[in-house]
């Protein structure tokens, strides 16, 4: 399984990171191109590997971690997605009113996001914390940390599951987006039940 993280901000790095940790190769790329990236390597270690969003285009896995109005950027770089799986690790926190009713219209920011990228496999996931501690806990045995998975389509929602006890997480799958995955939005400027306080004061 290949793996690709889009957005080299925060919570990207963040992802990195949690890779970097347990050995587990994955891209990383930006609009900026892969030389902007050629401190992290010497930062996280030798897995995570800068690439053109052309290459990193061709993992099976797709983290989609920039800033929530930049989605449809990301999208229309290409075509078609191809049954990738896109992992949606984006918030809506900070849209204003007005930019929540243009860019949302009523819906879910994981539903709008799903339309954008043509023949991905939307999964809801990662999203629940701010990046300062994501990843962050203590090295306990037995212990750690639980993320949140939710899409609507459950083969893709399982695999996503598998990537994140790699990477050292317990994953908790919560259902379809529009069911179980509701608290991991925004819901009329009202963030869910499972987004982090301390994310919404970064809000």
């Amino acid at each position: 399984m290949k793996y690709a993280i889009i957005g080299s901000g925060h919570i990207g790095t963040a992802l990195a990171r949690a890779f970097a940790r347990n050995g587990i190769e994955v891209a990383i790329a930006n609009t900026r191109g892969p030389e902007s990236l050629a401190s992290l390597p010497k930062e996280l270690g030798r897995s995570v590997v800068p690439q053109s969003m052309q290459d990193a285009h061709k993992a099976e896995i797709v983290f989609l971690a920039v800033p929530f109005p930049a989605y449809k950027d990301v999208a229309q770089q290409f075509k078609q997605w191809n049954g990738k799986i896109v992992v949606d690790v984006t918030n809506t926190l900070d849209l204003t009113p007005k930019q929540r009713q243009e860019l949302l219209g009523g819906q879910l920011s994981s539903e709008v996001v799903s339309k954008a990228f043509v023949g991905a496999r939307l999964v809801k996931a990662f999203n629940h914390l701010p990046a300062n501690e994501l990843g962050t806990n203590p090295t306990v045995k037995g212990q750690r940390q639980a993320v949140f998975v939710s899409s609507n389509d459950a083969d893709a929602s399982a695999t996503v599951a598998t990537a994140a006890t790699q990477i050292g997480f317990a994953p908790i799958e919560l259902g379809r987006l529009d069911q179980g995955g509701v608290p991991l939005h925004t819901v009329d400027g009202r963030p869910g039940a499972l987004l982090s306080q301390n994310l919404v004061k970064l809000g």
